[in-house]
């Protein structure tokens, strides 16, 4: 049974270990709170997680130890038993997804680990890591449904409540649990006044269907950019805690979670992965009643791929009303460019790429398409600039 005693001798343990992340006032998150944020994409592997895996590991027996462990991951967690390992010298297994980041998989490896990808999401392979528990004799070092693991987890709560003692509210990612099953008992232990709301992504919400309808539920398949809480069936413990202390689960878009790593690039200067920036984007778009209340954002890791970073702030511009993208049905006859061109710049809009089209099927023999995409200032700019074209009588292809 996890306890607040738990937690706090985690604390203690890892004293030497983890970072003690500060706490960032950003009030530009959500005009109508006092928002915080707490950084764990600043952890030494750049993702809470390491507390809870180094927690886990300085509580295994010398035969434990001798046997080597074995985890699975989405690639935090990976880098967290890694570094716990070789720390204590000794022998990691990992068992990740093929479709982890390269950047994390490279990561585990540096940490001195000996990586196997699995075809699938991480539920795949969890499964792997299970069967090679089995065959090897490993020991198996569980993500988020271990009670030392969430103690190690939990040990964020007790910042927090040191950190900003009149906190009223806490913002918490879930992918398995671990995370805000730890949080919600150290904080609901020692002031249950201070609300405690989780959020997953929309193509990964294993969690909050299960709380709504009262049993684990596993979802036949998960997709989404937070790649670090794409967890199909959520803990029996992370289950249990989540229905007693946790108040309520909600789901952010892709297009929201864009925003919001946008948003904490900008204006925090920090790099979250998807999954670090859900609590963001809850804030953000007013997923929770944290209207006039003194919140905290739990930013759970920074390890996103450069690769797709791009297209990741793409979104993101396109979300946030800095970037728009507009269709237009026009007469194909010299003048049109310019005239379109002339209501955009005096709304003070920056035209990046043009695309003219004629012949099409779909398109009157004299007409054209003409797609642009601008640079825009916000949402209430785009829409000053479709009202503009529309008044100026052009047609908006949808």
């Amino acid at each position: 049974m996890l306890t607040l005693d738990c937690i706090y001798r985690a604390s203690f343990a890892l004293k030497d270990v983890i970072r003690r992340t500060d706490l960032i006032y950003a009030p530009q998150i959500n005009p109508e709170s006092q928002v915080y944020l707490k950084p764990e994409n600043l952890q030494y592997t750049g993702s809470f997680k390491l507390r809870g895996a180094c927690y886990k590991i300085s509580r295994l027996t010398d035969e434990e130890k001798e046997r080597g462990v074995i985890a699975c991951s989405a690639g935090n967690h990976a880098q967290g038993v890694a570094l716990g390992a070789t720390k204590h010298g000794i022998k990691s297994l990992i068992c990740l997804p093929a479709g982890a980041p390269i950047s994390k998989v490279e990561a585990t490896k540096r940490y001195g680990a000996e990586v196997c990808l699995v075809p699938g999401v991480y539920d795949d392979a969890y499964r792997r890591a299970l069967e090679l528990k089995e065959e090897k004799g490993y020991t198996f070092i569980h993500p988020f449904d271990d009670e030392y693991v969430i103690a190690g987890q939990g040990t964020i709560g007790l910042e927090l409540l040191d950190q900003l003692r009149d906190i009223e509210a806490v913002i918490v990612p879930i992918g398995g649990g671990g995370l805000i099953s730890g949080i919600a008992y150290a904080l609901k232990s020692l002031e249950p006044s201070v609300k405690v709301y989780g959020v997953q992504a929309e193509g990964a919400a294993s969690m909050q269907r299960s709380i709504a309808r009262g049993y684990r539920e596993c979802l036949s398949t998960v997709s989404t950019v937070a790649d670090g809480i794409a967890v199909k069936e959520p803990g029996e413990h992370t289950f249990d805690l989540c229905s007693k202390y946790v108040d309520d689960i909600v789901t952010v878009t892709e297009d929201e979670i864009c925003a919001a790593i946008l948003a904490l690039m900008e204006q925090q200067k920090l790099i979250a992965e998807g999954a670090g920036a859900v609590a963001v984007a809850a804030a953000m778009f007013n997923k929770v009643p944290i209207a006039g209340k003194k919140v905290a954002c739990i930013v759970s890791g920074g390890n996103i791929d450069v690769t797709i970073l791009n297209r990741v702030i793409s979104r993101g511009l396109d979300m946030s009303g800095r970037s728009y993208t507009v269709t237009l049905d026009l007469h194909d006859k010299p003048g049109e460019l310019m005239g379109v061109s002339a209501v955009i710049a005096r709304l003070g809009g920056n035209i990046i790429s043009v695309l003219h089209e004629r012949n099409t099927t779909n398109s009157n023999i004299n007409a054209c398409f003409l797609r642009l995409v601008m640079e825009t200032r916000n949402a209430e700019h785009v829409a000053m600039i479709r009202n503009a074209l529309l008044e100026a009588g052009y047609i908006l292809v949808e």
